[in-house]
């Protein structure tokens, strides 16, 4: 099978033939494509932080209410 001449990239709804772009260009897509990868997996990480801290605040809620509630056997004796 033989490569494909014309690759396309599509930045803001136009099509660009991959060939035609500067090497400056091209670089210029690569950075954008990393960012985008690294935008998107700091987007999961901080997702998931705040599911972890949610966890673990609903821990610490429910220990502190097992604490006043012996708190409170011992003021009513």
């Amino acid at each position: 099978m033989a490569k494909k001449d014309k690759e396309t990239l599509v930045i803001d709804d136009r099509e660009y033939n991959v060939n035609e772009l500067t090497q400056e260009q091209i670089t210029m897509v690569n950075h954008v494509a990393d960012l985008d990868r690294k935008l998107s997996s700091a987007q999961f990480n901080l997702f998931q932080l705040q599911g972890g801290r949610a966890y673990f605040m609903n821990m610490l809620n429910k220990s502190l209410e097992v604490v006043d509630e012996s708190d409170e056997v011992v003021e009513d004796v």
